[in-house]
């Protein structure tokens, strides 16, 4: 849930950046070529990233000309500047980082001591490019609460020093990819925010102030391996304290920067799953966000950021983007501090405008968003909310609620039923990326004969689906017999697709014979059995919380394992029919299941008397069915590891 600020007003914005800019052509003097790939690699780069130029503090023989305290010391410095405030107006000093100069005491209290600054509250957030935002909300909240007038969020990055052809000497000038890439990513500088609670007019916009609404930050990292990182070897197994020395370290490449670009899709998939929940739950309307700050590391991840939120229908206009990756270049966490001062100084802001904040972390995978409002001096001030349901936390006009895997907006009737869905659809997909199976298939540790095994679980699951449908199909009475013929439609496109998996598993090498010498595990025996028995009951509405989780599971689930699965196998690509359809056409199947919904609802209220009690019932119905419906799936997952026992003679 975000976090909902009231009285927190963004008085002032500031950023410093070392040095002149840097175009590519004069890179090499300050991040020097390692070996004869080193400028392949750079061309390959700088050709995707659409970054002209950017900043250093480091001169070109190496030396530090700023510490990373003094670059955070002077976005501060131009940030009260601007404000025309003083420091001792400051009692919480809130700063991010992925690392200041030394490895303690706190960057926070260093920035404190390199500005000579008077005692205050202190709070150091060490991150990677989400730690803006929080030193940002930390900072907010302290306002909120009522323990601080006034708080300066800050935050810096000096990657360059890391950068250096001398941090390769011990490797022999040689290193990987991964460690390669960010050395032409990643640049110096520093951004800052003046916060308080006195309302007071932006600095630099008079008869205008500028609302934080609210923050909103989730970590995936139980989700997804490492992406990003320094401290660890190439394959991630020894940390640099684990070696008898820094040299040690250094030599076996635990002490380069290192990102992990096979992983980056999944980065943006969360993040923007995050975003169509903060949609579906009334705290951003895209239609309201009148300028859209995102930051993302190279422009090669525009048309994804965009392309995924137009799939989710939460697409927001592209002349409302604003970056300025391409002369600023990627500062890490204080990129988001930076592109909002450079844009708060060079835009003109109007009452009611909205500004909408989107940092994705690729660490360990993190999503950050912030969204502010600008507001006329002389408006009144708002009441103190007691949650984030109240009006403050809603649009003003109507939004168009999704499920995450269905871009459709929703039927008048049908929000609150597809918002409870899409949270436990949100529970479900986290807890599965979590199993053992989507973890070996993510760390690429998923061989044939765990496909293999794979398949032989689930033939026979989804060869209960058309079953289980017609006879839920079958059990329907009265007015619900007009659903009937839709649900057989679905069974009968369903009907024969435990042949095309059988057919997949055989052509992938699969040594069973007969579909009926295969089993199902422990979970999908249990779904099975679940399902199953609920189809014998009377007008069981429910499945279609089942076919909900289902059908979704092919349509997001499936589309993000499969270039995973395809790349780590070694099989023709007929051995992948069953997976390649179903990316396809769930996504159909699930606006049949909307009608279906839609139908079932119709006849509820068609019923007379009390409708709304009888449609609510019937929206409890499927929400249970698909609540059941996701844990036994879950289970079905966590087993599929396991190796099922078959006819051996088979």
């Amino acid at each position: 849930m975000p976090v909902p600020f009231q009285r927190v007003y963004i008085e002032s914005a500031g950023y410093f950046m070392p040095g002149e800019p840097i175009p590519n052509e004069r890179m090499d003097a300050y991040i020097a070529p390692l070996n004869r790939m080193s400028e392949r690699i750079k061309r390959r780069i700088l050709a995707e990233n659409g970054i002209l130029t950017r900043h250093y503090a480091i001169d070109e023989e190496g030396v530090t000309r700023h510490t990373n305290a003094q670059l955070a010391a002077g976005a501060i410095r131009d940030c009260l500047q601007r404000g025309g405030a003083e420091l001792s107006r400051v009692s919480l000093l809130s700063s991010g980082s992925s690392g200041g100069d030394t490895l303690m005491p706190g960057f926070a209290n260093m920035i404190q001591g390199e500005l000579a600054a008077p005692p205050m509250e202190t709070l150091s957030v060490h991150g990677i490019c989400a730690a803006g935002v929080s030193a940002i909300q930390s900072a907010a909240q302290g306002i909120e609460l009522g323990a601080h007038r006034t708080a300066l969020a800050v935050a810096s990055e000096m990657p360059s020093r890391l950068f250096k052809r001398s941090r390769f000497a011990a490797r022999g000038y040689e290193t990987d990819f991964d460690s390669h890439f960010l050395r032409w990513m990643l640049s110096d500088g520093a951004g800052a925010l003046l916060l308080s609670d006195g309302r007071p007019a932006l600095a630099g916009n008079p008869g205008l102030r500028l609302r934080l609404k609210w923050v909103h930050q989730r970590a995936f990292s139980g989700d997804y391996p490492v992406c990003m990182q320094l401290g660890l070897t190439e394959d991630r197994a020894r940390g640099h304290l684990d070696f008898g020395s820094w040299a040690e370290a250094e030599e076996a490449g635990a002490l380069s920067l290192r990102q992990d670009i096979r992983l980056l899709p999944h980065l943006f998939d969360i993040g923007i799953h995050e975003y169509a929940t903060l949609v579906r739950d009334g705290w951003v309307d895209p239609k309201r966000v009148d300028h859209f700050l995102c930051h993302y590391s190279s422009e090669k991840f525009i048309p994804v950021v965009e392309d995924l939120m137009t799939k989710a229908d939460l697409a927001i206009p592209r002349e409302r983007w604003w970056s300025n990756l391409a002369w600023r270049g990627n500062t890490g966490a204080a990129s988001i501090l930076i592109m909002l001062s450079e844009f708060l100084h060079t835009k003109t802001l109007k009452p009611g405008e909205q500004i909408f904040c989107y940092v994705p972390e690729s660490g360990r995978f993190m999503a950050a968003y912030m969204l502010l409002e600008v507001e006329a001096s002389d408006a009144p001030a708002r009441a103190v909310a007691v949650s984030h349901k109240t009006a403050e936390a809603a649009p003003e006009d109507e939004i168009a609620i999704a499920p995450p895997h269905d871009p459709a907006a929703a039927p008048e009737g049908l929000g609150a039923l597809l918002t409870e869905l899409a949270g436990i659809w949100h529970d479900y997909r986290s807890n599965v990326w979590r199993t053992p199976l989507i973890r070996q298939i993510r760390e690429r540790r998923f061989a044939a004969p765990d496909y293999l095994n794979w398949m032989e679980q689930w033939v026979p699951q989804v060869r209960e689906g058309s079953r289980w449908m017609r006879e839920g199909a079958a059990s329907l009475t009265g007015p619900y017999k007009t659903l009937a013929a839709l649900i057989d439609v679905h069974a009968g496109e369903e009907q024969d697709d435990f042949n095309i998996l059988f057919s997949d598993y055989r052509k992938a090498g699969g040594t069973v014979a007969r579909i009926d010498d295969l089993r199902r595990n422990p979970g999908g025996e249990a779904l099975n059995a679940y399902l199953h028995g609920l189809a014998a009951t009377r007008d069981p509405i429910g499945l279609l919380g089942a076919i909900y989780i289902i059908e979704g599971t092919g349509q997001r689930i499936v589309p993000a394992l499969l270039p995973l699965i395809k790349a780590g196998l070694k099989l023709p690509p007929d051995a992948f029919r069953f997976l390649e359809y179903h990316g396809h056409n769930d996504e159909n199947h699930l606006n049949r299941w909307l009608a279906a919904v839609e139908m079932v609802m119709a006849v509820e209220a068609g019923k007379g008397g009390n409708d709304a009690t009888r449609r609510s019932r019937a929206a409890r119905q499927i929400i249970d069915t698909a609540r059941h419906t996701a844990a036994l799936y879950l289970m079905q997952f966590q087993h599929i590891t396991e190796r099922m026992p078959h006819e051996p003679n088979a």
